[in-house]
């Protein structure tokens, strides 16, 4: 067992594994396409430019598999190099992963990394997506624009108080592809569209070999009537990290909330509370899977908040049908995680499947990038 004790907070809880057999586990393959702009150059010879007609998962099969060679920081060549966009805070920096590696021999790679609040786009029929950022310069705030070839999403798009579908749209718009899929990850902006897919599994499989838990769905605080058995968990919208959930004991809380639903003007969702002995993640990434167990030791009930230990547990066929199915959501996705809650009771139940940005267990970046990179 590979025990992992770490502090998260309720929005930052992703670590860096500092065992290097880890970064091993997950060093296989992952499909990947990658569409992009033309090279810059019509005039370079054919052994050192891409061919046109070179197959787009070469592209993308060499960005990433770039970050895993060693060379020294270099230059970037503005004229011959491919963009990568990461979607990320500043907490990690990506570039530095990929300074000084080459594709195609002596292209190379330029990370653009901003967080979707420093991020503005147009996208043109005929021209693509240009994409604008805000960066510092010396203390002084400065705009960058180029056109990505590829784009990494690491933030929630939509969470408490922030909706960033329209970049999301406008990365559509211009055909970039992205890991997960940008049609995949439009799908996930609403948990309520997301669990109706998590039953239609459930149909397929049946109910004990995937144990979805029950729930029930109001689009407004109007249809919130029928008082639900209690204790219950109310979530409001589609908000992350504990926010919007609220642990309800009896129908006087009930009514509270249903007012707080009317003046959010949101939807909302119920489901039982589950007193349970741990939460379960089961993670996919390309054909590696992982099972973590986490609890907290903060005395929270919501276990993704405060402070929580996690411990790496076998992986069994049980938690892996749980995760192919999921990952067959949405045309397929790439990375995904499903999690669950074991309660005292010994049964399992399914909460939710989330995408990469929403990693809750600490996989090292310098892995992830190792398993985006064996193709």
């Amino acid at each position: 067992m590979n025990f992992l004790k770490r502090r998260f907070s309720s929005g930052d809880i992703q670590g860096e594994l500092r065992d290097r057999q880890e970064q091993q586990d997950y060093s296989s393959p992952l499909s990947l396409t990658l569409g992009g702009n033309k090279p810059p150059s019509s005039t370079t010879s054919a052994p050192s430019s891409p061919s046109k007609n070179q197959s787009m998962a070469g592209i993308g099969r060499n960005i990433f598999q770039a970050a895993t060679g060693g060379s020294k920081p270099a230059a970037i060549n503005k004229e011959r190099c491919k963009i990568l966009l990461v979607v990320d805070d500043l907490h990690t920096d990506w570039s530095k992963y990929f300074r000084g590696k080459k594709l195609f021999g002596d292209w190379d790679i330029r990370v653009e990394q901003a967080e979707f609040s420093e991020i503005n786009l147009a996208s043109y029929t005929d021209g693509g997506t240009m994409v604008d950022i805000q960066v510092l310069r010396n203390g002084t705030k400065v705009v960058r624009s180029f056109k990505p070839d590829f784009v990494l999403i690491r933030q929630h798009v939509k969470d408490a108080n922030v909706d960033w579908k329209t970049i999301i749209m406008g990365l559509m718009y211009g055909n970039i592809p992205s890991l997960n899929s940008l049609t995949a990850i439009y799908n996930f902006l609403d948990r309520p569209w997301v669990f109706s897919h998590l039953l239609q599994i459930q149909r397929r499989l049946g109910a004990s070999a995937f144990p979805l838990i029950e729930q029930a769905y109001y689009p407004n605080h109007k249809e919130m009537l029928i008082t639900p058995k209690f204790p219950v968990v109310v979530k409001i919208g589609s908000a992350h990290s504990g926010m919007g959930k609220i642990k309800v004991n009896d129908h006087y809380d009930f009514q509270d909330i249903a007012s707080v639903v009317a003046v959010c003007n949101l939807y909302s969702t119920t489901e039982p509370f589950v007193d349970g002995k741990y939460d379960i993640h089961v993670q996919k990434i390309g054909s590696n899977y992982k099972a973590f167990m986490r609890k907290s030791i903060s005395g929270n009930w919501k276990a993704n908040t405060g402070s929580a230990m996690l411990e790496q547990i076998a992986m069994n066929e049980r938690f892996k049908l749980w995760v192919d199915a999921c990952a067959e959501l949405f045309g397929g996705l790439d990375i995904c995680a499903v999690e669950a809650i074991q309660g005292k009771d010994g049964r399992d139940y399914i909460i939710e499947v989330k995408l990469a940005s929403m990693m809750t267990v600490p996989p090292s970046i310098l892995t992830l990038i190792l398993t985006l990179g064996t193709v």
